[in-house]
């Protein structure tokens, strides 16, 4: 789909926000590749620093294709959160 290949260039960008708006937009109609959207819509949410709904979204990614890059990105996310910890220097 070429609207995800200008959404993925709006998140390279920095446009986070529209991005987002537009995977909304994408992701209420029905097409092949919807794990593309939701793993794109979880990168957004990351580069926001919306850790939670960037973890909901791989998750969605996952669950419609379980050997796309969200499982990466996933896993990637909670090595991060895991690794941050209040309580210790790294505040």
């Amino acid at each position: 789909m070429e609207q995800l290949n200008t959404i993925k260039e709006l998140i390279n960008q920095g446009n986070v926000e529209q991005a987002i708006q537009l995977l909304d937009e994408v992701l209420q109609t029905d097409f092949p590749g919807k794990d593309e959207a939701y793993y794109l819509r979880g990168n957004a949410y990351r580069k926001q620093g919306n850790w939670q709904q960037a973890l909901n979204n791989y998750q969605y990614a996952i669950d419609l294709n379980p050997e796309g890059p969200a499982l990466h990105a996933h896993q990637m996310a909670m090595d991060i959160l895991n690794f941050y910890n209040k309580d210790m220097f790294n505040q």
